[in-house]
């Protein structure tokens, strides 16, 4: 794997689980447990890259970032 795509990923802490959860997954809306792998993507909540789980996360090699899953297939299905 490269080192950008790793660097875009991190595991939920307790001072990230306690400032995230309010709000909860802005691809899914479940709420975050600790140690669970997540990742910075774009998405269509319009308010720039946010983190989300790695699972609603799809990897674009072409801009080498994560895009959450219902905007990239979006996406590729208006190109």
């Amino acid at each position: 794997m490269n080192a950008k795509r790793e660097s875009q990923k991190t595991i939920i802490n307790l001072e990230m689980l306690n400032t995230l959860n309010e709000e909860g997954c802005s691809a899914c809306g479940r709420k975050f447990t600790l140690g669970e792998p997540v990742v910075v993507a774009c998405g269509d909540w319009g308010s720039g890259k946010k983190l989300i789980h790695e699972s609603e996360a799809v990897y674009d090699k072409k801009t080498e970032s994560y895009v959450e899953k219902s905007c990239y297939h979006k996406t590729i299905r208006e190109s």
